[in-house]
C-alpha cells in the first residue's frame, strides 16, 4: 500500500533520526544485546559474513522505516501529529512496534490511544534500556536517541 504524504513525511523525519544514532556498517554484526545488525540497523534477513552495498544499505533503511512508520500509524488508527509519528516511528524501528502500539505494556501506548501526546513523548526516554547477558542496561546510545526523539515528539503537540 502507498504511503501518505503524512506517512511519508513522518518516515523522512524517522530516518533522519535513524541515521546518526545507527551509523552505517555494511557488514554484519551483533549489536550489544546480541542481534544480528548491518547498515543502519536493520535486522531483517541478515546474512552474516556478506557485505551490503550503499545501494542495498539504502533500500534496506527505507523498507524497514516505512514499516515501521505504517505499523505505529496503524495501530494508533492514524491520529497522530506528523512529529509524534515520526518519532514514535522511528523508536518502533529501533525497538520494535510495543513501545507505540502495545498498550498492556507500554504507558506511551497507553497514553497514544488516549490523545496524551506530550506525556507520550515523555515516555521515550524510558525505552532506553537493552537486556546484555539477561541483565537489563541503559545504554548511552539509546539514552541519546530517545531524548532527540522526545525533542521531536513534543515540536509535534
Amino acid at each position: 500500500m502507498k504511503m501518505t504524504r503524512r506517512q511519508a513525511a513522518a518516515a523522512a523525519i524517522a530516518t533522519a533520526i535513524a541515521i546518526p544514532a545507527e551509523g552505517l556498517r555494511q557488514y554484519a554484526y551483533y549489536d550489544p544485546p546480541g542481534i544480528l545488525t548491518v547498515c543502519y540497523g536493520s535486522t531483517t534477513d541478515v546474512q552474516k559474513g556478506k557485505q551490503y552495498s550503499l545501494a542495498e544499505c539504502k533500500q534496506r533503511l527505507d523498507a524497514d522505516m516505512q514499516k515501521a512508520v505504517k505499523q505505529v500509524d496503524y495501530c494508533t488508527n492514524s491520529q497522530l501529529p506528523e512529529k509524534v509519528l515520526a518519532a514514535f516511528s522511528d523508536a518502533a524501528y529501533n525497538v520494535g512496534p510495543k513501545i507505540a502500539c502495545d498498550t498492556r505494556v507500554s504507558t506511551a501506548a497507553r497514553l497514544l490511544r488516549d490523545g496524551a501526546y506530550r506525556q507520550a513523548c515523555e515516555q521515550l526516554p524510558r525505552w532506553n534500556k537493552a537486556k546484555i547477558a539477561g541483565v537489563s542496561v541503559a545504554l548511552p546510545g539509546l539514552t541519546k536517541r530517545r531524548a532527540e526523539e522526545m525533542r521531536i515528539c513534543l515540536q509535534g503537540v
